[in-house]
């Protein structure tokens, strides 16, 4: 599917934080449908047991794809929010040092509410992980008064990816 835009990366997110060792430091997507995807790779420092990813870890990405659905959506980081609820299903075991693929997209909006559906997936397309996760929907300003949010979302490091198989 068609790459439209790259999202910015954070510092120190667990998630998508580029100065942060232990995090993932993913690189989000928006598609042309108007959906979120990243290619990225759990590591050994994110395991459970060995050879498989500790679950929190995983509900934290599928959370993350959620809010950034609404971004690829909306066509900007516009809009940020906090997870009410998080539904996670772990359907099969998810591996450290592979390449997977997480998805994110809106499925209702109203008012200040938001709900996506979130997976994560082997590049076989073997299905891993899925949530439900809903948001209530906040302005930056809301967030924490104080925080610069253009200060901590400050990379936008493009890397020439225009198409995702999903």
């Amino acid at each position: 599917m068609k790459v439209v835009a790259k999202q910015r990366n954070s510092k120190m997110c667990a998630v998508c934080g580029l100065d942060n060792v232990y995090g993932l430091r993913a690189p989000f997507y928006s598609l042309e449908d108007g959906s979120v995807a990243t290619l990225f790779s759990f590591r050994d420092v994110h395991q459970s047991y060995p050879g498989r990813v500790h679950g929190g870890l995983i509900s934290a990405m599928l959370d993350e794809l959620g809010l950034r659905a609404l971004w690829a959506k909306e066509g900007g980081e516009k809009t940020y929010g906090v997870t009410l609820s998080l539904e996670t299903r772990y359907h099969k075991p998810v591996p450290y040092g592979t390449e997977l693929l997480g998805r994110g997209v809106v499925e209702k909006e109203s008012g200040n509410f938001l709900t996506a559906a979130c997976t994560i997936s082997d590049r076989a397309g073997t299905l891993l992980a899925s949530a439900v996760v809903k948001y209530y929907k906040l302005s930056p300003q809301r967030i924490e008064a104080g925080i610069d949010e253009h200060e901590e979302m400050c990379y936008l490091i493009e890397d020439g990816v225009t198409e995702i198989a999903v």
